[in-house]
């Protein structure tokens, strides 16, 4: 099965994903829509990014009908992951008459209690979903699809109570979906628990290696921001993404990156929604050139011509690597994955190379650093000129 003419698609979803661009299926949508389209319940292991969306969405909107109540669930990890999902759903579906609400904190429940009373699908966050659950907003006893999207983000984000909580508020026949960059035993287990005779399929090719270039420098803490600084002025690249491990770090990295002439815009939970949406909305434009972020934007969401990831700080679980390099090097284009490592960064760092021992990462030599503004976290002082960032005092851990 080559063409989407060949998965058993509707003439409405055969238009629209023609109207959208799309040319050719990619494999996790030629191995679930055939299964999806047939009602059965489906795990689906598939990178970031590989069009799990239409792929689920072929199937809510092949079986939902205007103006029955919410019939189809989508459960996301986070708020932007809605959005995205939301819309993208709408735009495969315009023109049926569905009505598509995304419910997820941050913002007010009012508008969203009068929205999901006259929804057919709701894309949702588990604890706002839980919030309309409390207080009789939603009735649920229409479902008849139920979709986990990044299933394995929101077991680790700690949604798992919650998650089975609205599952078991679901009618218990229904068609059951979980979609997920990777397959944990946490969430077979949900599976066995919640799911009937569930097929999995398998489409996990996260990084082309012919196309994405891996490499490391081994560079002292108070240098890192020098060498960021030197490789985002010097790197001919598009679009980059810059990740840190903690807000506090993002922020400080952000705002130092500003005082050095970098168009910088950062992401993570500590923001409100609405700046959250206007970065990504910006950076998307390519208005900023630079996204700095938690991992909250490594995964689900749909970000375009991104060439560089910097690890500004490794990652604890060597999965969290993947998916931030995942992030570029997609539908044919070249990549480039730069890790800066400190001595705090090697065990981690170490723990990435052991696993994944196919991905060739070269080390590259340290070039000379200028000096570089420096702005320290709350300083109330001017900036001043050092040759490298200082960290806070008790350090960035």
């Amino acid at each position: 099965m080559n063409h989407f003419e060949n998965l058993g698609l509707g003439p409405h979803m055969l238009k629209a994903v023609k109207r959208l661009g799309f040319t050719e299926p990619t494999e996790i949508q030629k191995l679930s829509i055939p299964l999806i389209l047939e009602g059965k319940d489906v795990v689906g292991e598939s990178a970031t990014g590989s069009g799990k969306t239409l792929a689920f969405g072929s199937g809510i909107i092949e079986h939902s009908s205007p103006g029955k109540g919410v019939q189809s669930l989508v459960l996301t990890p986070t708020r932007e992951l809605a959005e995205q999902v939301k819309d993208s759903l709408r735009k495969l579906s315009a023109g049926s008459g569905l009505k598509i609400t995304a419910v997820y904190g941050g913002v007010s429940i009012s508008p969203q209690i009068r929205d999901v009373s006259r929804s057919d699908v709701v894309v949702a966050t588990p604890g706002r979903l839980l919030d309309h659950m409390e207080r009789g907003t939603i009735n649920m006893k229409n479902i008849s699809i139920l979709v986990l999207d990044e299933a394995d983000r929101m077991l680790d984000m700690g949604f798992v109570d919650d998650v089975e909580r609205i599952i078991k508020k679901c009618p218990w026949e229904r068609q059951t979906m979980f979609f997920s960059a990777t397959i944990s035993h946490d969430i077979k287990h949900l599976a066995e628990k919640h799911m009937t005779h569930p097929v999995t399929v398998n489409a996990t090719k996260m990084v082309d290696p012919s196309k994405l270039r891996q490499v490391f420098y081994d560079i002292s803490k108070n240098k890192k921001l020098s060498l960021l600084v030197h490789l985002l002025h010097n790197e001919d690249s598009n679009l980059a993404m810059v990740f840190c491990n903690t807000r506090r770090n993002t922020d400080f990295v952000v705002k130092n990156l500003k005082a050095n002439k970098i168009k910088a815009i950062a992401i993570h939970g500590g923001l409100t929604q609405n700046k959250r949406t206007k970065n990504i909305t910006r950076f998307n434009e390519g208005k900023a050139g630079v996204l700095v972020c938690t991992d909250v934007a490594a995964r689900g969401l749909h970000i375009d011509n991104v060439s560089h990831i910097y690890n500004y700080e490794t990652p604890g679980d060597s999965k969290d690597y993947v998916h931030r390099i995942g992030r570029t090097a997609r539908a044919g284009e070249e990549g480039k994955a730069i890790s800066l490592i400190c001595d705090y960064d090697f065990k981690d760092f170490r723990r990435i190379q052991q696993e994944y021992r196919e991905f060739n990462i070269q080390k590259q030599k340290t070039p000379f650093l200028e000096k570089i503004v420096i702005v320290q976290p709350d300083s109330r002082r001017r900036p001043q000129r050092k040759s490298g960032n200082r960290p806070p005092r008790g350090g960035w851990r």
